[in-house]
């Protein structure tokens, strides 16, 4: 079992920046695949950026790709995700995920992933 705890989110104007961290509880954690989604009010749950085991491979939704950064510290089984250049449009609650099975692949499917956190809101002010 593996317990997602995430942190970091706030209220932020737009243009400005975030860190969020998702500390991970089991020693596997290091072979996940690790995921951030998000999901506005009113919408579905939507992919943001996922890494790899290793941290080799990553994978960014269209919507954030060269304003977000994810990474990995094995170390401190923790994922974070850079965010910069907000948008109000990033308005969200952020929800990390673990995929057990996704290896060096990342994916941008929410089925794929077992375990998910409880999230943190994110709130760009225009």
């Amino acid at each position: 079992q593996v317990q997602l705890v995430e942190s970091g989110g706030g209220l932020v104007q737009s243009g400005g920046s975030l860190r969020l961290s998702c500390a991970a509880s089991g020693r596997t954690f290091s072979s996940y695949v690790m995921g951030w989604f998000r999901q506005a009010p009113g919408k579905e749950r939507e992919f943001v950026a996922a890494i790899s085991w290793t941290g080799g491979n990553t994978y960014y939704a269209d919507s954030v790709k060269g304003r977000f950064t994810i990474s990995r510290d094995s170390a401190k089984n923790t994922v974070y995700l850079q965010m910069n250049s907000l948008k109000p449009e990033d308005t969200a609650v952020y929800y990390c995920a673990a995929d057990r099975f996704g290896g060096a692949v990342p994916t941008s499917v929410p089925g794929s992933y077992d375990y998910w956190g409880q999230g943190t809101q994110v709130t760009v002010s225009s």
